[in-house]
């Protein structure tokens, strides 16, 4: 679901709202643990990530010391970022929770048209893994997981500089925020075109925000996208902008499938046979804090897959160094080597020319006639 529009048209209020009239997000939310608990033929796991896109570097915003977060794509995973911290989850209150302190550390600022508008998109991610309930018994069940992912994008609004009065700082938010929505402009335009369908080229790599929503984009997914627009007469090119993005959008055809994993790629998967031990570890003491310990394992299960992947990417970067200063080392020493073929030339030339200047003059004079050859007269 994305919030689309210009500045201060109410993307930021539709999708969180206020306590009295909550927005997108805190319904979804509810909504999904509501789902959950209709379902009781099947167990969930339910994870969550907030970040934003901040002049095109991915910060983390429930790790806020994790910034200029890097997008990685493989065959198991898809398209990812590397390093971005994800919770697990059990309630909307604890959802809530986190997007209230994600809230907090997310770049927002002042122009002439918003007293509070957002400099960065946000992407509100939940992950929900489910599977059918097996016994207790049961701990090598190869049933399938179900994987579903749910995007809640809030987008920075587009702005012109004459009439927000941008200028440092705010002139250069404002310029990444305009370029990025214009990738996702026309990516869309494409995407209504049928240029997929065609084999011709999407630029989803042009920006960060194409690049990190390219399956919801125009892949398996099911895309809803809200406009926000002002009735304000001096406003009017700004709306129908807003609204010629709405009407090629609703062009851009998806194709949903369930998405089901039958490998150890699933978290849930990986940590049932855990949390059935620790279970079977404490039948018998019938302790009040069970649930808390099976949650504790989960997150600390997740937390080191997350560390893992810290670690390879942080390798993988120091590989890299690494070959660069072996590239500038080599290039360094042939550079060295030819200096040093010039000076020995040079010196073998002088010794050269002092050797020639050294050399004695040699003169050769023919024998005197021999008597012999006189002639009488």
């Amino acid at each position: 679901v994305f919030a689309y529009g210009q500045t201060n048209s109410g993307k930021t209020y539709t999708m969180r709202g206020s306590a009295n009239e909550p927005g997108i997000i805190p319904l979804a939310v509810h909504d999904l643990f509501r789902t959950i608990q209709q379902h009781m033929d099947r167990e969930f796991l339910v994870r969550m990530s907030y970040m934003e896109i901040y002049n095109e570097e991915i910060n983390d915003l429930l790790v806020p010391e994790h910034r200029k977060l890097q997008i990685h794509e493989n065959y198991e995973r898809g398209i990812y970022v590397a390093g971005l911290s994800e919770e697990i989850v059990t309630c909307p209150e604890q959802v809530l929770k986190f997007v209230s302190f994600g809230e907090s550390h997310r770049h927002i600022g002042e122009t002439n048209m918003n007293v509070y508008s957002s400099r960065s998109h946000t992407i509100f991610r939940m992950v929900i893994e489910s599977r059918d309930k097996a016994d207790d018994s049961d701990t090598d069940s190869c049933d399938a997981v179900r994987v579903s992912v749910l995007n809640l994008v809030d987008l920075a609004g587009s702005e012109r500089a004459a009439k927000t009065g941008a200028e440092g700082v705010r002139l250069k938010e404002g310029s990444h925020i305009n370029k990025s929505l214009m990738t996702l402009g026309t990516v869309i335009k494409k995407l209504s075109e049928g240029i997929k369908g065609q084999g011709g080229h999407v630029p989803y790599r042009d920006s960060k925000l194409t690049r990190i929503l390219q399956p919801a984009l125009g892949g398996n997914a099911n895309t809803a996208i809200i406009c926000n627009i002002t009735l304000a007469q001096v406003h009017a090119d700004e709306t129908k902008s807003s609204l010629q993005f709405a009407s090629r959008a609703l062009r851009v055809t998806n194709c949903a499938e369930i998405n089901e994993i039958l490998t150890d790629a699933a978290l849930l998967k990986r940590q049932r046979k855990e949390i059935e031990e620790l279970r079977a570890k404490l039948k018998n003491s019938q302790s009040e804090h069970l649930d808390e310990d099976v949650l504790h394992l989960r997150n600390t299960l997740l937390q080191s897959e997350l560390e893992k992947e810290r670690i390879a990417l942080e390798l993988e970067e120091e590989r890299k160094a690494k070959e660069q200063r072996e590239k500038r080392l080599l290039q360094q020493a042939k550079k060295i080597e030819n200096l040093s073929s010039l000076v020995l030339n040079s010196e073998r030339d002088d010794r050269a020319i002092v050797s020639s200047k050294n050399k004695r003059r040699q003169t050769w004079c023919a024998r005197p006639l021999s008597n012999e050859f006189s002639v009488e007269v």
